[in-house]
């Protein structure tokens, strides 16, 4: 029975992170990894292959609107083979230093998946067959995430598409297209085909698109989707699915309306994803939270202190920069516990979570939203300003959206939001600013050039900074 002074489930972006960090601090550290193909979610089927595909969105988008700019031409769709060698050969580039890596040599590698016997050992069931069972001194928890797929009648065998297979490049373009959902994914995937040229509809269980996002930022998206031509209901309740001659139809209740029912061509599943606990035995040993996340504090720890959980199965975010920072923490912590490092315990800080989605527009947020300040009580001051009143955003025909910022009773900068142009990459000026605590005031007087989008996030700075 082999021993590990720090043992990995799951060779993703936090896993990988966390391997890295310990081998260099001195652990002898394995990863235990199962899938067909190494790489992890965010490489393999989530943020490279999805943001591929957008591009090619973005761009078709371009074509289909070129007369707004003075631009005579046309757009007459895409080619999903081209499509998909473009998305496979970014892929195979990204997985394969990750594969190079996660096979070097650094640290053990083991290809099968892994149970908790015990709070000390693993027992692993290997792909070629053979079984292992190996003790550790501290281990992390970093399997990610599974998709969640709803009980609905008539779903189950009606040939639905998930992420998984439309990031994969379907053969055939649908004309007409349902996704059922309205979180990131959900609407990154409706703005990918609509962007396109599919009829797009979308149908949302909650009151509003994008859950975590105050409201006024998601009815943004809401009226800037239908703008551009996708049916979008929300606040509703889906009843049943049912799929004759090639074409699904979903029954749902639509609050307010009444029942109705949606049609088309392709059906996407895109409600969400749940850890991915299942088979670990994390439950039988107490690490479990009632909503199926691995339990943790801010320092990664679970219940047992030795095991640590990084990523998607802990949350609060299911983003690969938190993913990578928890990893790096986790093993840093396992060091301190086995005696490699002397200094305190490192804490994880959520006073600058960061959040993106890149549909059109784009949303991104960091820090407190407005919402989250009025359910704890916490004093903030509110401002925002539009884009269609900003000069670059008018040049560039931008005009949806707006960007927030909130600040406490001294002027520190606690959150921002951003819907509109090129979201995803303004908000990284404010997290700096939330992160480091900066003020109102010290943003409002920073230089910006003109004209940017940047030099936007000037104009609520001074009404907070009462310049």
């Amino acid at each position: 029975m082999r021993t590990f002074d720090f043992v990995v489930l799951g060779g993703g972006s936090a896993g990988y992170a966390a391997a890295r960090t310990a081998t260099a601090l001195g652990l002898s550290t394995a990863v235990i990894d199962g899938a067909d193909e190494l790489g992890g979610l965010c490489i393999l089927r989530g943020c490279m292959p999805s943001k591929t595909l957008i591009a090619t969105a973005n761009r078709a988008r371009t074509l289909r609107h070129c007369a707004n700019f003075a631009i005579n031409g046309s757009y007459s769709g895409i080619s999903t083979e081209q499509l998909k060698k473009r998305r496979d050969f970014l892929i195979a580039d990204f997985a394969g230093y990750r594969q190079t890596q996660l096979s070097s040599g650094k640290f053990t590698l083991l290809r099968g998946t892994a149970r908790f016997s015990s709070e000390k050992t693993l027992a692993v069931a290997l792909r070629d067959g053979g079984a292992e069972e190996i003790t550790f001194r501290t281990a992390l928890i970093a399997a990610g995430s599974r998709i969640q797929i709803p009980d609905l009648p008539g779903l189950a065998n009606s040939g639905y598409w998930t992420s998984d297979d439309v990031l994969k490049v379907p053969e055939k373009i649908p004309a007409s297209l349902i996704v059922l959902g309205g979180g990131a994914i959900a609407l990154e995937l409706a703005h990918f085909f609509e962007g396109i040229g599919t009829q797009v509809t979308v149908i949302q269980r909650s009151p509003q698109v994008l859950r975590g996002c105050d409201a006024d930022v998601a009815a943004v998206v809401e009226n800037a989707s239908r703008e551009r031509g996708i049916t979008l209901h929300t606040d509703t309740r889906l009843l049943s699915v049912a799929k004759e001659n090639g074409t699904f139809a979903v029954r749902y209740d639509h609050s307010g309306h009444g029942e109705r029912t949606a049609t088309a061509e392709q059906l996407l599943v895109a409600t969400g994803r749940l850890p991915a606990t299942a088979g670990l035995g994390a439950e039988e040993i107490g690490l479990l939270a009632p909503s199926g996340r691995v339990q943790t504090d801010l320092r990664q720890q679970t219940p047992l202190p030795h095991i640590f959980a990084a990523g998607d199965v802990c949350g609060p975010l299911d983003v690969v920069h938190l993913a990578v920072q928890q990893g790096e923490i986790a093993a840093r912590n396992a060091a301190r516990l086995l005696g490699k490092i002397s200094s305190a315990p490192e804490a994880r800080s959520d006073h600058a979570l960061l959040f993106g989605v890149f549909t059109e527009p784009e949303v991104a947020q960091v820090g407190l939203t407005e919402a989250q300040a009025k359910a704890q009580n916490l004093p903030v001051r509110v401002a925002t300003y539009p884009f269609n009143d900003h000069g670059k955003s008018m040049v560039e025909g931008a005009l949806h959206g707006f960007v927030k910022l909130l600040a406490d009773p001294q002027g520190k900068l606690v959150g921002a939001a951003v819907v509109g142009p090129h979201a995803t990459e303004l908000i990284h000026e404010m997290a700096l600013a939330v992160h480091l605590g900066l003020t109102a005031a010290q943003v409002a007087t920073a230089p910006h050039y003109h004209p940017t989008l940047s030099e936007i996030w000037t104009y609520p700075a001074e009404e907070l900074a009462d310049l």
